[in-house]
């Protein structure tokens, strides 16, 4: 138990997951301040795209609006699920993973994966939108590469699995224990 405490490798993890948690979190806030931001000077951001030859009135700046705010409940979502999985390391690294806790984890990590993979849909709808709009305007590019992947399919897959085998894991654990 003592090695596992010690181990390079989870302080690493653990190190690089609060890394994670704080770039999101600044990210978040950026995007908390700029979602108002929009709002508020929405007059200016048309009269801009106007300048730059966007017809695209103030249905531009709430598609601009949906996206921050998805994006906003993304990182948040985003640092929810770093959180459980800190969590989960920290109870490898106490020695203690096969506990039922961890197995909630796991399965809440993966219904955030999975709500993140569907709300993607309508996210990439309206940036589809946006650079459709867009893609005549010197130096605008928008990336409206989103949508369902594959990656994040299979990551939803491995991690509702894994909450099984974690949660089958702590019940063998506990009728161990009560054998003995």
């Amino acid at each position: 138990m003592d090695t596992i405490k010690r181990d390079p490798l989870l302080l690493a993890a653990q190190i690089l997951l609060w890394f994670f948690i704080g770039v999101l979190g600044l990210s978040l806030v950026a995007v908390a301040i700029g979602t108002p931001a929009a709002a508020i000077f929405q007059d200016r951001i048309i009269a801009e795209a106007a300048a730059k030859g966007i017809t695209a009135g103030p249905e531009l700046v709430g598609a601009v609006l949906v996206i921050l705010v998805a994006v906003a409940a993304f990182l948040a979502l985003a640092i929810y699920f770093l959180v459980l999985l800190l969590r989960i390391v920290g109870s490898v690294k106490d020695g203690d993973p096969f506990v039922a806790i961890n197995a909630e984890r796991l399965s809440r990590m993966g219904w955030i994966a999975l709500a993140g993979q569907v709300a993607m849909i309508p996210v990439g709808a309206l940036l589809m939108w946006i650079a459709e709009i867009t893609k005549d305007i010197e130096n605008v590019h928008v990336d409206s590469d989103f949508g369902l992947n594959l990656e994040g399919i299979l990551l939803v897959l491995i991690l509702f699995i894994l909450a099984r085998v974690f949660r089958q894991g702590a019940a063998m654990r506990e009728d161990l224990e009560g054998t003995v």
